[in-house]
């Protein structure tokens, strides 16, 4: 069997003057030696995808996290200066993508920004700036060039029991690398919240009556897969309903090569 292939959509960034389509690398790493599949980067396009004859040719889809946030417009709210920085087109090709997928049963990682898409996808509302909430914690990526300090896994979430996420990490307490300013307000009717932070906020969700594997996580795994046993469950998992989904795919196909 062909090794399975996961859809990341890209980020738009401008660097010297150029656009360019981007992801991090520490998401493209963790597909490929957490997941065992290989990555296929979606462009950030504003217009013109075909979301279903993307998804023809894959059989995941991880959505990374970004620097970037969900523009307020997708859940009724408008813009202020706080709310950015923004990038439109990578909206315009998750959010999009995220309920297409969902609808076809494609096996679905979301993390962080992918969260929060996620739920924006599915009819939630997210919250900017958690930090200045009244009982909130910090949950900010600390300013610092070190990115294994930045991404230090530090802060303890409650993994609900019986829950999707439960299953594949063991439920209770587990520590984390959580690191946003926004987060989700209200939840989408469709998402089940699997895990939540000590000051309430929502740390992973898993999608009601799914067809495959969909979470979401607003923690990191991706930076530790290797080293970290819970980031090396959540990969392996999400790569184990990948490789189920593409061979439920070339089944038909080979059902009828040997009749």
């Amino acid at each position: 069997m062909p090794k399975p292939v996961v859809a990341i959509p890209a980020d738009i960034r401008e660097i010297e003057g150029n656009v360019w389509q981007a992801t991090p690398n520490q998401y493209v790493r963790a597909a490929v030696k957490g997941a065992d599949v290989i990555p296929f980067l979606v462009p950030a396009l504003e217009s013109g995808h075909d979301f279903d004859e993307i998804l023809d040719r894959v059989d995941g889809l991880l959505v990374s996290g970004s620097r970037t946030n969900v523009h307020p417009s997708h859940f009724g709210r408008e813009a202020t200066e706080t709310d950015g920085p923004f990038d439109l087109a990578r909206d315009a090709t998750s959010l999009p993508l995220i309920k297409r997928a969902l609808e076809r049963g494609v096996p679905l990682l979301a993390i962080c920004r992918g969260l929060q898409e996620l739920n924006v996808a599915l009819g939630g509302t997210l919250a900017n700036e958690i930090q200045e909430i009244p009982g909130n914690w910090d949950h900010r990526k600390p300013d610092t060039a070190d990115l294994d300090v930045a991404y230090g896994i530090r802060q303890e979430v409650h993994v609900k029991e019986g829950s999707c996420l439960a299953s594949v990490i063991g439920p209770g307490t587990v520590r984390v690398n959580s690191l946003h300013r926004q987060a989700i307000s209200a939840a989408a009717p469709r998402l089940a919240v699997e895990a939540v932070a000590e000051d309430g906020t929502i740390e992973a969700v898993s999608v009601i009556g799914s067809k495959a594997f969909a979470v979401g996580v607003q923690w990191h795994p991706e930076y530790w897969v290797g080293s970290d046993d819970p980031s090396n469950r959540l990969f392996k998992a999400f790569g184990e309903a990948v490789r189920a989904y593409a061979a439920g795919k070339l089944a038909p196909a080979m059902r009828q090569a040997a009749g």
